[in-house]
């Protein structure tokens, strides 16, 4: 399949894409108004996690259903099938590796998935308090 966009057009649109989504926004300004400090997309931390606390050994990462393959709401594009099959696998694959190396260095870890965050943003906020205070 061709692009329909010139390359100047393709660079203009790949530019103007965020690497921080809403829904982290959201979460990150509920967690920081409840009196929560910590850093975002640290880029020395192995994945960059969303939100991360490293006095408490605490990450954070808010998984989209669609690249991070949602068991619920993950899809593969009819388009361009081998690419996306390979791109979502390699992402997969990816968020096993962070949640070992976590692991293994004794990191408290935790996944939200992007439909848990649209289903009830409240719920979301007072799971990952309590999850915080554990991690103290």
């Amino acid at each position: 399949m061709t692009d329909n966009l010139t390359k100047e057009q393709r660079r203009k649109n790949m530019k103007a894409i965020k690497s921080v989504s809403k829904l982290e926004s959201i979460v990150s300004r509920e967690l920081w108004n409840k009196g929560y400090r910590f850093r975002r997309n640290i880029k020395d931390l192995k994945g960059k996690p969303d939100i991360s606390i490293k006095k408490y050994k605490t990450v954070i990462f808010i998984d989209s259903c669609f690249f991070h393959q949602c068991p619920l709401h993950g899809n593969l594009p009819s388009t361009n099938r081998e690419f996306w099959e390979r791109k979502l696998n390699s992402n997969v694959q990816r968020d096993r590796e962070v949640n070992d190396y976590y692991n293994e260095k004794g990191w408290n870890l935790m996944r939200i998935w992007e439909h848990e965050v649209k289903e009830d943003l409240n719920k979301v906020i007072y799971n990952i308090s309590e999850f915080i205070e554990k991690s103290k």
